[in-house]
């Protein structure tokens, strides 16, 4: 027999493949950090032993959540401007409390709070632009959790960087540091086309081609920047984009609520990752991702949040019933965005946005042991016909129990193992006292 380091024994392993797999009275055998082995529990006891056995009699497993977009320090203003339009509430409440209050100390204090969050939510990996991303880098890391930290860039001076080249070279320079990291990539983030200029986006294109590096930016997210876009430069954004050699299989398009057929159809032809934020899009009445119509065009359409300063929370079980039910209205469909692949966009199509799906994604023999537990006995979840779709249209957040990343458990029965939750909550009502008055 062969001894491993872990052995998960749950009731339901639903691991996200091609056959819209559930397999009851499965395990899993860890090694390594990595999944050695996804067998039925009488087979997986033959073969393994291992002295840490988890029996979860009553769980699923799934692979970790990726949250393909998200601003994480930004939960520090999370309720900070409510119940407003976007560009009111970006440009006369965000940009001015950033300018105001963003440091380094504000950065740090705002990821171990969203790590806290995303954690206990079964997120094990994030794509995050924002400013410092050193600091969230750093952080990030030091609670175990994986992220994609964008190298972002701005036309314009910020805390960060006083213009494009000096945004660009500190990102380079924080890739290079990051390179021997096993939790932690990069991607270019342009913020959007409107804050950056034509000879920015050009220059960004060719470092997407030379790093072969994803590039994660804000376009099409409400009428009135593509009506603006038309007017200021005479074509759409995204159009803008491709004449500047964005449009492409690096591409990782934020938002899209405003999308014509031709777009779509392009998108297809240009294996463009598209980002679907439905939470935050409802609450800022941006528009309407046509999500089913972009599945079904064979775009890989992945699942983030957006900051908590617009959702308001990191909750991406929670956005995948949002996403699902969004996408039956707008579809007029009810068989548009199902269980299956509502919990596939959560996961392996994020992975594959972030190009990660070769590490994470899946519960499959080979890769990294993210994986998150979720008890199915609660009142809400009871009686289990298919527990996908009781994951996807009834479980919370709060019947999360258990998260592994990389094989390391970071929440145990319930319990932050590598992060002080109390802690982190007493910084951040800390900074609240500091802006309230503001």
């Amino acid at each position: 027999m062969d001894h491993v380091e872990q052995i998960i024994l749950p009731k339901w392993i639903i691991p996200v493949d091609d056959a819209n797999s559930i397999h009851e009275d499965y395990g899993i055998a860890i090694d390594a950090g990595r999944i050695v082995a996804v067998a039925g529990k009488s087979e997986l006891k033959a073969q393994y032993l291992s002295d840490s056995v988890v029996e979860l009699n009553e769980h699923a497993i799934i692979p970790g959540l990726v949250n393909a977009h998200t601003h994480a320090p930004m939960v520090l203003f999370r309720g900070l401007a409510d119940d407003l339009p976007m560009q009111v509430w970006l440009t006369e409440h965000i940009w001015p409390a950033e300018a105001k209050w963003v440091d380094q100390g504000f950065i740090k204090a705002g990821t171990n709070l969203a790590c806290a969050e995303m954690l206990r939510g079964g997120t094990t990996c994030f794509n995050d632009m924002y400013f410092f991303p050193d600091i969230v880098a750093e952080q990030s890391e030091a609670c175990g959790i994986r992220a994609c930290v964008g190298m972002i860039v701005i036309e314009f001076p910020t805390v960060w960087a006083k213009d494009p080249d000096e945004y660009i070279q500190k990102g380079l320079d924080l890739r290079t540091s990051l390179e021997k990291s096993s939790l932690i990539t990069t991607c270019l983030s342009p913020h959007a086309p409107y804050t950056v200029s034509d000879s920015t986006l050009a220059r960004i294109a060719e470092l997407s081609s030379e790093l072969d590096c994803q590039v994660h930016i804000h376009v099409h997210e409400t009428s009135e920047e593509v009506e603006r876009a038309v007017c200021e430069t005479g074509v759409r954004p995204l159009e803008r984009l491709h004449r500047l050699g964005l449009v492409n299989q690096r591409l990782m398009a934020v938002h899209m609520t405003q999308l014509k057929a031709d777009e779509i159809q392009s998108l297809a032809e240009h294996k463009v990752h598209v980002i679907h934020c439905p939470e935050s899009n409802l609450k800022l009445s941006s528009g309407c991702c046509p999500a089913g119509e972009l599945i079904s065009h064979g775009i890989n359409l992945a699942l983030g949040t957006d900051g908590a300063s617009s959702n308001n929370d990191l909750d991406m079980i929670g956005e995948m019933r949002t996403a699902s039910l969004f996408a039956k209205i707008v579809s007029k469909s009810a068989k548009s965005l199902d269980a299956y692949t509502t919990l596939r966009i959560a996961t392996l199509n994020g992975a594959r946005a972030l190009n990660l799906d070769h590490e994470i994604g899946s519960v499959e023999i080979g890769k990294s042991a993210d994986l998150v537990a979720l008890d199915l006995s609660h009142p809400a979840t009871q009686p289990c016909y298919n527990p996908a779709s009781q994951i996807v249209y009834s479980a919370s957040r709060d019947q999360v129990t258990d998260v592994w990343i990389a094989g390391k458990r970071l929440l145990k029965e319930g319990s932050l193992t590598t992060i002080d939750e109390q802690q982190s909550i007493a910084v951040a009502r800390e900074w609240r006292d500091r802006i309230l008055p503001s």
